[in-house]
């Protein structure tokens, strides 16, 4: 397995709920290939239970927190943190999402594969498998199994399927942090921050692959699909085809396309944009 430094970063505000982050946290520090070193970034303020979280987890390596004095959202929360981070690979981690133990043995036995092959990899995400807590953890809830999220797994059906729609579950990602810094780093498009970075490495030729076993566990609620929908995603959506034809990766009349696909679908009553997205996403 490759002895290149992996960092984990992870990104936390105040609307996170304390077991959430906890799981988290937890589950980075039962990886079965020990990550070298975890970032985390309290974007803005935090609330005492959050911090009293932080303060008493033990991590498995070398810690580092980021503080930012507001919230600043994703992606300047990510690109603080990237300025933290010394490994060679970044895996990002949602603050209320779980990684399986095996996750990052898996991912990088990955890389080492591809290395062997002579076809290097600079981005390497995995399918994941969305739960809900219809109790909520807190009540003791137990996990419902909403279904499996799998993307496009070979690198040319990835770069395909980007001109529509971000082609890595941003939970489960690994990247080289050099591919990463080389393309700007992580901008702010609201709600869209990982699919820019994502198309900026498509169009700079970095080499992907997704793994088709489910490697994170997604927390599904009624926040994360409201935060998918509505009038204050359509800025992002907009700003986001825009970048895609100007990163060459979409021509004007697909630019069109997707802009209405994506409109109609965020504009969708609460009910139908879940039967919807259960249809395009779960298997």
């Amino acid at each position: 397995m490759t002895d290149q430094a992996v960092t984990v970063l992870l990104t936390v505000y105040a609307g996170v709920r304390p077991p959430h982050l906890q799981e988290a946290l937890d589950s980075v520090a039962a990886q079965t290939r020990v990550p070298d070193e975890l970032v985390v970034v309290a974007d803005g303020p935090l609330t005492p239970e959050l911090e009293a979280v932080l303060a008493a987890h033990r991590p498995a390596c070398r810690t580092r927190l980021v503080r930012l004095p507001r919230n600043l959202g994703s992606g300047p929360a990510s690109e603080a943190g990237m300025a933290a981070v010394t490994g060679d690979w970044v895996a990002r981690a949602d603050a209320d999402d779980i990684s399986l133990p095996h996750r990052l043995e898996r991912q990088l036995a990955a890389v080492d594969e591809a290395e062997a092959t002579g076809r290097p990899l600079d981005v390497v995400g995995s399918a994941m498998t969305e739960f809900a807590e219809p109790g909520g953890a807190e009540a003791g809830g137990e996990r419902q199994v909403l279904g499996v999220r799998r993307l496009p797994s070979g690198h040319d059906a990835i770069a395909s399927y980007l001109r529509l729609n971000n082609p890595v579950n941003n939970p489960t990602l690994l990247v080289r942090a050099e591919a990463v810094r080389a393309v700007g780093g992580y901008r702010a498009v609201p709600f869209m921050e990982d699919y820019d970075l994502m198309a900026r490495l498509v169009a700079d030729g970095r080499r992907f692959a997704n793994l088709d076993e489910p490697l994170v566990l997604f927390r599904m609620s009624g926040e994360t699909m409201r935060r998918r929908t509505g009038l204050r995603i359509l800025a992002g959506e907009w700003q986001m085809q825009r970048n895609l034809r100007s990163y060459g990766i979409t021509s004007g009349w697909q630019r069109c396309r997707n802009l209405v696909l994506r409109l109609g679908f965020r504009l969708l009553p609460s009910r139908l944009l879940t039967r919807a997205y259960s249809a395009l996403f779960r298997r």
